[in-house]
C-alpha cells in the first residue's frame, strides 16, 4: 500500500510539471510563429532565418528554400523588389501592405522534436482605397526541433489555397 500511495505522490506532482513544460514549450512555438511572420511582413532577413534552423527547409508557392542563406536570400530578394515597386510608382498612394496571421494552432511536442499545424491568412490593401481584404490563406505543417533550449522550424510547409500545386488535398493535415 505504501508503495501504491508513493507512486500516487509522485504522479500527481510529477504532472504539474509535464504540464508547466508542454505549456511553455506550446508557448514558445506560437512565439517562433508569430516571429516567423512579423519577420516575414516587415522583411527582415535576419530574423526571419533565424526562425529556422542551420540547415532548414521551407517548401511554399515560389519553391524551395534550404538553409539559412537560401531562406536569408529570399527576403532580401523580396525587400528589394519591395523597394523598387514603391521606387517606380507614381500613383501617389501610400504603399501597399501584407499582414499574415496564424490561427488554430494544434501543437504535438515529442521531447526536442514537435509537429505543428495551423491555419494562416493574409489582409492586404493592395487597392486605391487601402481598405483591408483577405489576400490569401491556407495552412502550415511544421516539423520543428528544440535546439539549446529554443524551437525552430527544421521543415515548413506552406499550403497555399489560392495555388492548385500547394492547395491541401482532401485529408485533414491532422491525419498525416
Amino acid at each position: 500500500m505504501k508503495k501504491l500511495a508513493a507512486a500516487l505522490l509522485l504522479l500527481c506532482i510529477g504532472t504539474p510539471a509535464l504540464a508547466d513544460s508542454y505549456a511553455e514549450d506550446r508557448a514558445r512555438i506560437e512565439d517562433l510563429m508569430g516571429r516567423y511572420l512579423f519577420s516575414m511582413d516587415w522583411q527582415d532577413a535576419e530574423g526571419y532565418a533565424s526562425t529556422f534552423t542551420e540547415d532548414g527547409v521551407l517548401i511554399y508557392g515560389g519553391g524551395e528554400q534550404r538553409g539559412r542563406k537560401a531562406l536569408r536570400e529570399m527576403i532580401e530578394t523580396q525587400r528589394a523588389s519591395a523597394a523598387k515597386r514603391r521606387a517606380e510608382d507614381e500613383s501617389g498612394l501610400r504603399p501597399a501592405r501584407g499582414r499574415h496571421s496564424v490561427t488554430n494552432i494544434v501543437v504535438e511536442i515529442n521531447g526536442n522534436t514537435a509537429k505543428a499545424r495551423a491555419y494562416w491568412t493574409v489582409l492586404g490593401n493592395s487597392n486605391p482605397q487601402r481598405s483591408a481584404s483577405v489576400g490569401a490563406y491556407g495552412h502550415y505543417e511544421d516539423d520543428l526541433v528544440k535546439q539549446d533550449g529554443k524551437w525552430l522550424f527544421k521543415k515548413r510547409q506552406v499550403f497555399n489555397e489560392q495555388l492548385e500545386r500547394r492547395a491541401a488535398t482532401d485529408k485533414s493535415p491532422l491525419k498525416q
